[in-house]
């Protein structure tokens, strides 16, 4: 099975560079930099450095999973999402790929599974990510610990199948416009175990990020509660 390193990046050069030489190039078939439109000179290194590009048309990072998956670039069976902002423990990705070839469909780098923990969580952060991931719960067949995280993975054909390509409704069209950080995670996590893919977590923790946050974390937090309604109760 190959597997392509999704690394979504807008303005995050620096991390670039300090923890993208830490994934060795063997772990993996294919790294993408799905750029946001980065102004710092993103893409022009990530071509010098050997890695493949997408830069997404649409703002935010649910338009960004959409177009990268449409536009026919990704070529792994499996698919790893890697934050670059420090978030992400590199040594995790060869973990998380090897239990998806195993026969796992999602495999997620929970910051909250045994004695991980995320140094970047905040008081609040942390009682949120927690009681949201438990929303996530009420009506799955999988009992996660960490529902929302970016740094997972699963197989390709499980997007489609789970509706990933379709062209969102007008309530969910207004909510990808609400927030740039609106993204593919709580909403693969519902699915997934709904559709009772086979699932599973691993222990990562979550080192603290090198930049500050994007956004607040009551707009940030409100949005994903928004999201987990929306698939829980209308889609």
């Amino acid at each position: 099975m190959k597997t392509t390193l999704v690394v979504p990046s807008l303005n995050e050069i620096e991390g670039l560079k300090k923890f993208m030489p830490q994934i060795k190039r063997e772990w993996v078939d294919q790294i993408i930099i799905l750029d946001g439109q980065s102004t710092d000179g993103t893409v022009s290194w990530a071509k010098s450095q050997g890695y493949g590009t997408f830069t997404q048309l649409k703002r935010g990072m649910w338009n960004a999973y959409t177009e990268l998956f449409r536009s026919g670039k990704v070529k792994g069976d499996i698919v790893i999402t890697f934050s670059p902002d420090g978030n992400s423990i590199p040594e995790a990705v060869p973990v998380l790929k090897s239990i998806i070839e195993y026969g796992y469909d999602m495999v997620i780098a929970s910051r909250y599974l045994g004695d991980a923990k995320s140094y970047d969580d905040t008081f609040l952060t942390g009682i949120g990510n927690h009681l949201l991931t438990e929303l996530v719960n009420v009506r799955g067949k999988f009992k996660y610990t960490d529902a929302l995280v970016m740094y997972r993975a699963y197989r390709t054909s499980i997007i489609e199948r789970l509706g990933f390509l379709e062209s969102p409704n007008s309530l969910q069209q207004d909510l990808i416009k609400a927030s740039n950080l609106y993204s593919w995670e709580p909403s693969l996590s519902i699915r997934a175990a709904r559709a009772g893919l086979r699932i599973a977590e691993i222990p990562a923790s979550e080192p603290k990020a090198n930049r500050p946050r994007r956004q607040s974390t009551f707009i940030h937090g409100g949005m994903i509660l928004a999201q987990i309604l929306y698939e829980e109760v209308i889609r």
